[in-house]
């Protein structure tokens, strides 16, 4: 197992994306920290898990736009574990509007979440990867989105450049600290979120939801919609000493869309 022992915090790690980043890096042997909004969720899933070897995992509450909470998750890893090896800062939203009708509520509800979020857990993680010593994994969720801009999702959009940005600089301070910092950037996953934006933007744009999906795999030059599992096999590789002499990188899981 790669990541044997290693300590990992995911947050978003309730659901879609982030519950198979959880049950893939349990897989290889990490200890994880399942960080979410929605705390039942996050038991859940380390109910999940703990069918998965004899690795110890913990539940936690936490919004990530409170740098209050944040700073407690980190605490309370290092009270648990001793040490912090991996971030994944997977949690996000996406909300879908013409710019014209864009409310300043969805604007700092995707920056708040998508940008501000992943700052907060990469400053409060990396100042306790720096204190340990021994170096350490970040990988961010970010977007094809953060490529690319999409009608609709304009705001959603700049949250996900700034991710991008945010990585590549970030990735340049702690490289001397032998701390990698990379992103993903997922294309169109089936997740529940995914089919709430689906809801959303059939009635945005006055099509049945199925015509939306339709025109989602013919986007895709692979021909069809990515799961979760689609992006883990990344994010252990990020995760892993296979990556070690990779940092600032942003890359694509898009089956072929993002080319970029």
């Amino acid at each position: 197992m790669r990541l044997e022992n290693k300590v990992a915090i995911v947050t978003g790690g309730g659901s879609g994306i982030g519950e198979a980043i959880c049950r893939s890096l349990a897989l290889e042997g990490a200890h994880v920290v399942v960080a979410d909004m929605n705390e039942q969720a996050a038991r859940t899933v380390v109910g999940k898990l703990k069918s998965i070897g004899d690795r110890r995992h913990l539940a936690v509450r936490v919004d990530v736009r409170s740098e209050e909470q944040v700073e407690g998750i980190v605490k309370r890893t290092v009270e648990e574990f001793g040490r912090i090896d991996i971030l994944c800062a997977n949690a996000g939203v996406v909300t879908q509007n013409w710019t014209v009708d864009l409310t300043v509520e969805e604007w700092d509800l995707n920056m708040d979440v998508n940008a501000k979020g992943v700052f907060l857990c990469n400053k409060h993680v990396a100042r306790q990867m720096i204190k340990q010593g021994g170096g350490g994994k970040i990988i961010n969720t970010a977007s094809m989105a953060g490529k690319t801009g999409f009608a609709l999702e304009a705001h959603y959009s700049a949250s996900k450049f700034a991710v991008i940005g945010f990585t590549m600089a970030l990735a340049d301070e702690l490289a001397k600290y032998k701390i990698n910092v990379n992103a993903i950037c997922p294309g169109i996953v089936d997740t529940p979120m995914l089919k709430r934006g689906i809801q959303r933007e059939a009635e945005l744009r006055s099509v049945t939801p199925d015509r939306i999906v339709e025109k989602m795999v013919a986007f895709t030059p692979l021909g069809r919609l990515a799961k979760p599992t689609d992006i883990t096999g990344l994010v252990i590789f990020l995760s892993s000493p296979d990556s070690d002499f990779m940092t600032g990188q942003a890359i694509n899981v898009t089956g072929g869309i993002e080319k970029h």
